[in-house]
């Protein structure tokens, strides 16, 4: 799998080349920059790795603890973080989530600050406000369309891009793994064969060496046998004290 240094060179060399093909296929600066801004933070700050602790979750700042529950929630290079569309469809709904959070929380504590100062009228026209940006918000997705697509196209893009360099990277190390033990079994010295056995070498180069003769087996005479000593026969007890 690439480093995040890997994958920052990577996003920043391709960048020209996506703006380049975007302009050339719509002839619109706005879309080309949405786009091309879009693909340049998804591949620095809003990438898939944004699961681990990674340069991209780094980048967050002090804001980048929002991103603690979307690490703990899912397994790094799962589908859900990873996968085309669904990653990064995740990760907008996920950062609007504490938008919305950060919203009513702001609205709170300024509703506690004009209350004390007794001021809630002030309060009620911050509300008013609040709901007016929300319609300009609609109105504007529903006549910029083509503006908002392109931000989300350029989004997704740099999380490919990045998706697919972990891919590549990891599909050419489990290649490189298997053909190592293959090679490495190449590599080690093999054992001579064994001598052949034949006639000594001559002493004179010259002169072929003559094939030795087999020694004929060594036999061994029979040792003469000695004839049998004869002992005189012993006399019975009662005959030993006749005279």
């Amino acid at each position: 799998m690439p480093s995040g240094r890997t994958h920052d060179k990577i996003t920043l060399w391709s960048l020209p080349v996506v703006a380049a093909i975007t302009f050339e296929r719509t002839r619109h600066p706005g879309i080309t920059l949405l786009l091309a801004g879009g693909y340049l933070f998804s591949g620095l700050m809003f990438g898939p790795d944004l699961d681990i602790y990674s340069r991209q979750y780094q980048r967050w700042g002090p804001l980048r603890w929002i991103w603690l529950p979307y690490r703990h929630s899912m397994r790094h290079r799962s589908v859900l973080s990873h996968g085309p569309l669904i990653g990064t469809v995740g990760r907008v709904i996920y950062l609007l989530m504490w938008i919305g959070v950060g919203g009513l929380v702001l609205g709170g504590l300024s509703a506690i600050a004009y209350w004390v100062i007794g001021e809630p009228q002030q309060w009620w026209g911050l509300v008013g406000q609040g709901s007016r940006s929300v319609e300009h918000l609609g109105r504007s997705l529903q006549h910029h369309w083509p503006e908002w697509f392109a931000l989300l196209v350029g989004l997704e893009l740099g999380a490919m891009s990045h998706a697919l360099s972990d891919w590549v990277g990891s599909a050419y190390k489990r290649r490189s793994r298997q053909r190592k033990p293959k090679a490495t079994l190449d590599l080690l010295p093999t054992s001579p064969p064994p001598p052949k056995l034949g006639p000594p070498p001559s002493p004179n180069p010259a002169t072929p060496a003559s094939p030795r003769r087999p020694t004929p087996p060594k036999t061994t005479a029979p040792k003469p046998s000695r004839p049998p000593v004869e002992l005189p026969p012993v006399p019975p007890a009662w005959d030993r004290d006749r005279p």
